[in-house]
């Protein structure tokens, strides 16, 4: 079949690769280039961060899991699976999303930082997405994909020369498919030079602050935040030097460690991700988005969940 992906990032160069990769024809159409969507922006650690329904996003994290594992022995994809901590200021019970990794340990006390009472260890890929997004342009240009970068005023509008729309606009979609259970949540970073940090560390212990060292070959990314219905995109400062403080509590090398860089994005929340397929009058849409702050986690499943949503359409 003949298929426009609208959106290019990871969700939506995903689903198209592994369309091209089931015999589709297929184009993607973006607002911006890959490099300038929130995927970019990423940490990147697998984790089924603010993305509903479990059951299901259990399945997708899954799948993706096994996905970037196989992806992990090739360095252009920029896939390195990382042994990690995430940390608690109280005892917890298992993650609801346990089924979806292979291993899942405790951390012992001894091991824990002063104030912290409970943590889990675990392995889990960690996504470079300055390198995976360009190869996945890469995968697709191999398979005859292109990506148009273009705006559109109204879904209906990407119809034209094909049989199906996907639509992958992530927060574009509060637009395009009218769709107002879409909204922002900020997310401000900053990246620094790679001080010989090889494990990752999480504390989601502030819903709205939260703290994350994630390190990649030549980076490390310092976290974060998570400010709900927030879409400016400016760098704040306070909230640089607030980032710096609580990274360098749970990594001290992190206080000395040049800085490269500040980013920041907004994650497409939505109370539940929408994978379905709405006939139209113009035509099918296979909808895939509002995948929160877990868009890499749940993108290779997802994607495959797209591709038979178009097979069954055919």
């Amino acid at each position: 079949m003949r298929v426009r992906v609208v959106g290019a990032g990871v969700v939506g160069l995903t689903s198209a690769l592994r369309l091209a990769e089931a015999g589709h024809q297929v184009e993607v159409l973006a607002a911006q280039l890959p490099q300038s969507t929130t995927s970019s922006i990423a940490a990147a650690l697998w984790y089924p961060y603010r993305a509903y329904p479990e059951t299901e996003v259990t399945r997708w994290s899954a799948a993706s899991y096994a996905a970037f594992g196989a992806l992990a022995a090739d360095r252009r994809s920029g896939v390195r699976l990382r042994r990690g901590r995430e940390l608690f200021r109280a005892p917890v019970a298992e993650p609801w999303w346990r089924s979806a990794v292979p291993e899942l340990a405790r951390v012992a006390g001894d091991h824990l930082p002063e104030g912290y009472l409970d943590g889990y260890q675990l392995t889990v890929p960690v996504v470079d997405m300055a390198l995976h997004l360009d190869w996945l342009v890469t995968g697709l240009r191999r398979l005859g994909v292109g990506v148009q970068v273009g705006r559109l005023d109204e879904l209906d509008a990407a119809f034209p020369g094909v049989d199906v729309v996907v639509n992958c606009a992530g927060l574009g979609a509060r637009e395009l498919a009218g769709d107002r259970t879409l909204s922002p949540v900020r997310g401000q970073v900053v990246v620094v030079e790679q001080f010989g940090l090889t494990d990752w560390v999480l504390d989601q212990n502030e819903p709205d602050q939260l703290t994350y060292v994630v390190p990649r070959e030549s980076t490390v990314i310092l976290g974060g935040t998570a400010q709900e219905g927030d879409a400016d995109l400016e760098v704040r400062p306070a909230e640089t030097e607030a980032i710096l403080a609580r990274c360098a509590a749970l990594i001290p090398e992190a206080a000395g460690a040049r800085v490269l860089g500040h980013r920041v994005g907004a994650r497409p929340a939505r109370p539940a991700v929408r994978l379905e397929t709405e006939i139209r009058p113009d035509g099918p849409v296979v909808h895939c988005y509002g995948h929160g702050g877990a868009g890499v986690t749940l993108s290779y499943g997802c994607a495959d969940d797209v591709v038979e949503q178009v097979r069954r359409l055919g």
